[in-house]
């Protein structure tokens, strides 16, 4: 660690001791809290630090040209190669530390050797059916040092299950639930570890026993007992701020997405950004080539996945070689490179606990162009504001500031020749325990996009409010009479409060039958008593113009 001292101390060694300007400790506010910190597990960290993943569509879709498969070609008409080799050749290119393989789609294919279902690899040509998708990217995962997480879709068209594996009665749900587990099962004790478990649209099959049993450290996507959370939308973009923590009642749905970050929620649910390299579409057919992303695309990617403290999990399809198309290949390998060009290392670099820290760049007139800033996520994601500085001719010199750091922020600034840089925290809700803060010289200018905002989808999306006014009709939205909670959220995620609410009901207004979520400004609670009247909230929005409300029963 570098404190003031030994900061002066190599300033003078390096003839700088002129343009040292004070090292004064700057104001830093210290928020109040209402409740305590949410905390990963220790899974849940190492999972992070992965940071980047791969996921592999592949399956009868490949060869229909379609996304979802219709069923019209017989497995042996498919399928007569597979190279896990190259997949997994392709994620080490591209910097991926795991491979997320599709095992079953939505079609109800199974790309490993299961006894629940003929529809399945063993049907296929390659190796006389005797392959096994499963066990040949587990085997080329390990040799890579790879970890292997699978997709086991709860829908299943092949089963007469839709959406979460919900079925029509409880005769076939019942059947269903049990065919379902006995696939888990399979891939969780068949081939070795596994680091992510995808329930797609969540599941409403009990699952919970099973990946407690096989499987205890796996992230879980999706479903109820979901360990992390989609991001909201198929871009490949995360909002910024993206914190890791939500409401517990958000996460107990299974379908939270990055609209529900809370810096104050007592669930922590990091988010991974899903996206394919052939956008939009996951799976490889005759007529998307045109679709491949190029190089500046995939590094606005991951700006704005990564570098908003975020996991990205990029889609490579392969083709019906069974391989990874060599277009496809050679680009996740331009994106490696050039991410292990512009990050591989550091010019300054430091850590510690403190609200103000300095890095001294490590070769003379260095010109830095971007800072990366890592929280230790042991202790939480504590910081609530920041500002990056650089020490300009005996001054301090604002190049940037934000509000969350959480697992990686990776903000870029105006190129600066400096003597060093200092992070300040301005606003912290304890000390803050900062494990990087890195300065780097690219020699190249981030994504024109690298602060803009995006859009999320979320399940209990209501509308949306604007010039600082709600006035809502929520009668479409409201289908039984409980308590529900209302939340407005505004793009950049700052501070808003709801005022003057009123909740009419047929018109008339109600206000003993809304109230103040806690000590949430943001929340409201409505206590619907019986229905069959229109429904219409109204209320003023401070802190900013426009946003999104969300309505969830509680």
């Amino acid at each position: 660690m570098t404190t003031r001292r030994g900061f002066l101390e190599r300033a003078a060694g390096a003839g700088l001791v002129a343009a040292a300007p004070s090292l004064a400790p700057r104001t830093s506010h210290l928020a109040p809290r209402s409740s305590a910190l949410a905390l990963p597990t220790p899974a849940q960290r190492a999972w992070q630090d992965l940071e980047v993943g791969m996921f592999v569509h592949f399956g009868p879709n490949t060869w229909q040209n379609r996304e979802y498969d219709d069923r019209s070609l017989p497995p042996s008409a498919i399928m007569p190669n597979v190279d896990a080799a190259q997949w997994a050749d392709t994620a080490v290119a591209l910097g991926a530390n795991y491979v997320v393989l599709v095992a079953k789609h939505v079609g109800g294919f199974c790309l490993w050797q299961t006894d629940t279902t003929g529809y399945s690899i063993r049907s296929t040509p390659w190796k006389a059916g005797r392959g096994d998708v499963c066990a040949d990217l587990a085997a080329a995962c390990r040799d890579r040092g790879l970890g292997l997480g699978v997709y086991l879709s709860p829908r299943d068209d092949s089963q007469g299950a839709a959406t979460s594996g919900r079925c029509r009665t409880r005769e076939e749900q019942d059947r269903y639930d049990a065919y379902y587990r006995r696939q888990l099962t399979e891939l969780l004790t068949g081939y070795g570890p596994i680091v992510e478990l995808w329930l797609d649209g969540s599941s409403v099959v009990p699952t919970h026993d099973i990946v407690q049993e096989h499987a205890p450290n796996a992230m879980v996507f999706q479903g109820p007992d979901c360990t992390i959370r989609w991001v909201g939308n198929e871009d490949g973009f995360a909002p910024y701020p993206a914190w890791n923590a939500v409401d517990p009642r958000d996460r107990l749905t299974g379908t939270s997405t990055a609209i529900h970050s809370d810096p104050d929620g007592a669930s922590w649910l990091p988010i991974e950004v899903d996206v394919s390299v052939r956008r939009p579409n996951w799976f490889w057919s005759t007529t998307n080539q045109s679709n491949l992303l190029g190089l500046e695309a995939l590094l606005e990617i991951y700006y704005r996945s990564v570098g908003r403290g975020c996991q990205l999990l990029l889609n490579m399809p392969p083709d019906r070689t069974g391989r990874i198309p060599e277009a496809d290949a050679d680009r996740a390998r331009e994106f490696g490179e050039a991410i292990r060009r512009r990050f591989g290392r550091a010019t300054a670099e430091n850590s510690g606990n403190h609200r103000l820290l300095t890095a001294l760049p490590h070769v003379s007139g260095a010109v830095i162009d971007h800072v990366v800033l890592e929280e230790d996520l042991e202790f939480g994601e504590r910081v609530r504001a920041y500002e990056i500085e650089a020490s300009v001719g005996g001054t301090w010199t604002h190049l940037g500031s934000g509000t969350a750091i959480g697992h990686k922020r990776i903000h870029p600034v105006p190129p600066t020749s400096c003597g060093g840089l200092r992070l300040v925290v301005t606003d912290t809700v304890d000390t803050p325990h900062i494990r990087r803060f890195a300065a780097f010289e690219t020699g190249e200018a981030p994504p024109a996009t690298w602060q803009d905002p995006v859009a999320l989808w979320a399940e209990d999306d209501a509308g949306r409010w604007s010039s600082e006014l709600l006035d809502i009709d929520l009668t479409p939205k409201i289908d039984a009479a409980a308590l529900w909670r209302v939340r407005v959220v505004a793009p950049g995620g700052p501070q808003v409060r709801i005022e003057r609410a009123e909740l009419l009901i047929g018109g008339s207004n109600q206000p003993q039958l809304v109230s103040q979520d806690s000590a949430r400004p943001d929340r409201l609670l409505l206590t619907i008593t019986q229905l069959g009247q229109p429904i219409v909230l109204r209320a003023r929005v401070r802190g900013a113009h426009a946003g999104t409300i969300l309505l969830r029963r509680v």
